[in-house]
């Protein structure tokens, strides 16, 4: 999303709303999977060498679930504020939270990746429904136990040993 510096008059407000595709994101951050085109709108006023913008951001990222790691549809809103400085007095350096522009150009998608990936959770849960659907019961050389009680199962390993003592014990019975 870019501006160009002509567009903005002196104490005049830019209102502007687009759809951003932001979706290289998912090669910056493992967790997320997915994003769609975000929503962006708001509005830019400049006061002499400042341009403040105000605007939301609104979408969906797919996040895999902490439990279960199957696909969890987040959605989330954000609603940000950004200062740009057309002055050379400011520095890249600078702590301060106004950042320089360079050119003739204002370009706002750097400022909405960073305010997504700053939203990203933790971690997120899918529903229970969901987890039940997906949740592993069994693998290899395990299973999930309900705690109910179970009938006793041999080990197909030790059945020749089970037999084994089987005649033993017919060899000392006939004795």
């Amino acid at each position: 999303m870019k501006f160009p510096l002509q567009k903005f008059k002196e104490d005049e407000p830019l209102t502007f709303e687009d759809h951003v595709d932001i979706s290289d994101i998912v090669e910056m951050n493992n967790d997320i999977r997915r994003i769609e085109p975000v929503l962006v709108k708001g509005k830019a006023i400049r006061r002499g060498n400042e341009i403040t913008f105000q605007f939301s951001i609104d979408g969906a990222m797919i996040l895999p679930c902490a439990r279960t790691l199957v696909d969890v549809n987040y959605p989330f809103h954000i609603d940000a504020l950004e200062i740009f400085s057309t002055s050379s007095y400011y520095q890249e350096e600078d702590e301060s939270e106004i950042h320089p522009v360079h050119g003739e150009m204002l370009d706002l998608t750097p400022f909405i990746k960073e305010n997504v990936l700053l939203e990203v959770p933790f971690r997120v849960f899918s529903d229970e429904e969901t987890m039940k659907e997906n949740a592993l019961t069994e693998g290899e050389g395990w299973e999930l136990s309900t705690g109910q009680k179970q009938e006793k199962k041999v080990d197909p390993r030790l059945e020749k040993l089970k037999t084994l003592l089987q005649d033993e014990e017919k060899e000392n019975r006939s004795r």
